[in-house]
Formats: structure tokens, sequence, C-alpha cells
């Protein structure tokens, strides 16, 4: 059965939770469209993340892959258009590693565009009652660390020519503060999302690829 790899990450900058990971958690195993979902937790550290990463997509050779983070501040699921090669970290990683403007990868594109169908997953989101948005910058930490090394890894790596990737950030929980999702909320949402990547092939007028 094809496969669905869903990421979120551990808890990070002094919280004990991270809604990424366990709406991620929630859906594994679970099938949509004829896909076995499969979560797994990356670190929040640099470059440990993206090793990690690798492992799971030479593991799983999924057919899509979706990353998740938790984006504290945003009010909804955000579908994050671009990915960009630069580390510019405002706090430490778990790692207590801090990287200011240096590279994901040495000598990659400037940028990638997302290779799933952000529109449509939109519209879909929409229908549902569910908030959702666009998003122009997954920021410069850890998640944007994961899908610029993700997107990278499919643009670059033999065997996966065929794999559509991206990143989504989801709210807070409302236990951790103002704006926020309940955890049940952001995992429909994430199930939606996937069957709408699934059922659409062809965007609405989106870009594609690396920007140089």
């Amino acid at each position: 059965m094809p496969r669905v790899l869903l990421t979120g990450f551990d808890a990070f900058g002094g919280e004990s939770l991270n809604p990424s990971w366990m709406a991620v958690h929630a859906l594994h195993g679970r099938r949509i469209s004829g896909h076995q979902l499969v979560a797994a937790q990356l670190p929040t550290v640099f470059d440990d993340s993206l090793a990690e990463l690798a492992q799971l997509l030479r593991l799983h050779k999924p057919s899509l892959v979706l990353c998740v983070g938790q984006a504290g501040g945003r009010a909804a699921i955000s579908l994050e258009r671009v990915a960009i090669n630069v580390n510019d970290a405002r706090i430490a990683d778990n790692a207590a590693a801090q990287p200011i403007d240096t590279p994901v990868v040495d000598g990659g594109p400037a940028a990638y565009f997302s290779t799933l169908p952000i529109k449509a997953m939109l519209q879909a989101l929409q229908h549902e009652g569910i908030a959702a948005e666009v998003s122009q910058t997954a920021g410069t930490f850890v998640c944007n660390h994961v899908f610029y090394g993700l997107m990278h890894h499919l643009a670059t790596r033999r065997g996966f020519k065929n794999t559509r990737g991206g990143f989504v950030h989801v709210p807070y929980l409302p236990e951790q503060g103002s704006p926020g999702m309940p955890l049940q909320e952001q995992v429909r949402a994430l199930r939606v999302a996937v069957r709408a990547a699934l059922a659409t092939q062809r965007d609405i007028a989106q870009g594609a690829g690396a920007l140089s």
C-alpha cells in the first residue's frame, strides 16, 4: 500500500508539548484514499532533524510527505508555500545550537516551492469550516530547515521524482496560549488536507520547483 509520511516535532522553547507531533501521531496507521499514514517525530534540532527525515524517506518511500510544525501566535492552519535556504534562529534549538545567517544546504537554490496542491487543500479546509490560510513564510527556525531540506531531498535524490511534499504549521493548543485550536480540530484539519492533496494532482495556478 502506498504511504503518506507525516512528521511532527518534539517540544521546544520551554514548552512541555508540541501539537504538531500530537496531531500527526493521532493519524498514525489510518488509511486515506488507499494510502497508509505513517507518523514520525523529528527532533527540534538543526541538521539532526534532516538526518532523521532522510532515514524516514528511505525507509518508507512515501508518495506524499507532509511535515508539520507548531506556530504559536497563528490562529489558523498555515499551508506553507515556500522554503528558503536560510537558518537564522531567534532561539536555540533543543541541542543548544543557534545558527545565524547560514544556509540549510551549501550551494542549494535560494528557495523551493511546496509541491503540494496548497490552494486545493485550502479550499477543502475552508469548505469544512476549518480556519486555514496560505502562508508565505515558514520562518527561519527548524521548521523552515526541515521544509527546505525535504524539498531539496525530493528534488535531488534518485527515486523521489514523483514524491510530492510540503509543510503545514498548526496553532497552539488552547492550553498553551491564545490564539489556539483544539487538538481534535487540528487532527481533522490534517486529515482533510491529506485527502485533498491525494485527490489533486494539479493545483490552481501554483508555481513549483526551485527558485534560484
